[in-house]
């Protein structure tokens, strides 16, 4: 079974840092890449970071000098790094899953359940 788990929120104040994590495992095959999402009260779910299939990576505007993705040696953790948080940050942030990097900003095929990041001001 495919398992996906975001962990590591929490409430910080504007400025700080955090990191989250995404582990994860049993996918089908080993192609599969990550991606991070976010999802504010009362609006749409976004993307915000992945890492692009030539081994690059993507970043939303909103977050771009802020936020870094990274992945461990042993391939089964992805984390975000996340410093000067602003209170626009706030949100359940969530990983997910896809062959490609256009599927997984797109199309996921596996989402983690979300971790809350709340950012006081």
């Amino acid at each position: 079974d495919v398992q996906l788990q975001a962990f590591g929120g929490g409430l910080v104040q504007a400025g700080g840092s955090l990191r989250l994590s995404c582990t994860f495992s049993g996918f089908p095959s080993a192609d599969y890449t990550l991606g991070w999402f976010r999802q504010a009260p009362g609006k749409e779910r976004e993307g915000v970071s992945c890492f692009r299939d030539d081994g690059s990576t993507y970043y939303a505007d909103s977050v771009k000098g802020r936020f870094t993705i990274s992945s461990d040696n042993a391939g089964n953790t992805v984390y975000l790094q996340m410093n000067n948080l602003k209170p626009e940050d706030t949100a359940v942030y969530f990983c997910a899953a896809a062959q490609t990097a256009e599927q997984v900003m797109t199309r996921p095929e596996f989402w983690g359940q979300g971790t809350l990041v709340t950012v006081s001001s």
